[in-house]
């Protein structure tokens, strides 16, 4: 299985859309628009799609995070692989992808977020040495 990662483009919307929706994200396609526009203009942002047979199976999100009370490095904003594609290392390499990305912005760290819920992705991200650092809840107010 030839699986080719590349780099997303506006054109991939409706793709990474229905991608997403797997994982109970519900953008509209516009948003989802609007949404990797905005990515793709930041040069502190990218993402990259998993293509196999032409069809997009994957993507993912990364961003050069900022902080005061840490040392700068890359985050993972999102990782989706169709559900008929995990196990066949799809993830693995958009992961090793956004690797390269983050060595060339002069991070030596990826960090990431998870559900709690998706027990199955911990096992994956382990799987890749990725290391849990703490368990947290995530707040928002509407403004």
């Amino acid at each position: 299985m030839k699986i080719t990662i590349r780099e997303m483009t506006a054109d991939d919307v409706k793709a990474v859309n229905v991608l997403s929706n797997q994982l109970g994200y519900s953008l509209t396609i516009e948003q989802t628009l609007q949404n990797i526009n905005i990515v793709l203009q930041s040069k502190d942002h990218t993402a990259f799609v998993a293509e196999y047979e032409d069809k997009i199976v994957g993507w993912i999100g990364a961003s050069q995070a900022i902080m005061i009370e840490v040392m700068p490095h890359c985050e993972m904003n999102g990782l989706v692989i169709d559900e008929h594609h995990r196990g066949m290392g799809t993830g693995k390499l958009l992961i090793d992808r956004v690797k390269q990305w983050a060595k060339e912005k002069g991070n030596d760290k990826i960090g990431l977020h998870c559900n709690v819920k998706r027990t199955e992705a911990h096992l994956f991200y382990e799987h890749l040495g990725f290391t849990e650092l703490k368990q947290q809840k995530n707040f928002v107010i509407n403004i």
